[in-house]
């Protein structure tokens, strides 16, 4: 079974390849990665690696904390 960081590490490699194109190709051709670049593949990029790094601690805190036992019956 796949796990959920090794989805999101191929999202974060694949959509930055087109990244590397921007960077290296010529300058009169920038124009026209520009948009998906700054608008998709960059965003994307970002949000995948932040949550390889900090996604344990976003699911912690949006988690249901665990029910605690209710004190009042034990009495």
């Amino acid at each position: 079974m796949i796990s959920q960081r090794t989805v999101f590490r191929w999202i974060h490699i694949v959509f930055s390849i087109p990244i590397l194109g921007y960077i290296y190709s010529p300058f009169e051709r920038i124009p026209d990665y520009a948009p998906a670049t700054r608008f998709v593949f960059v965003p994307i990029m970002v949000l995948t690696g932040l949550w390889m790094w900090k996604g344990h601690v976003v699911r912690r805190l949006v988690a249901k904390p665990p029910a605690q036992p209710n004190t009042a019956d034990n009495l």
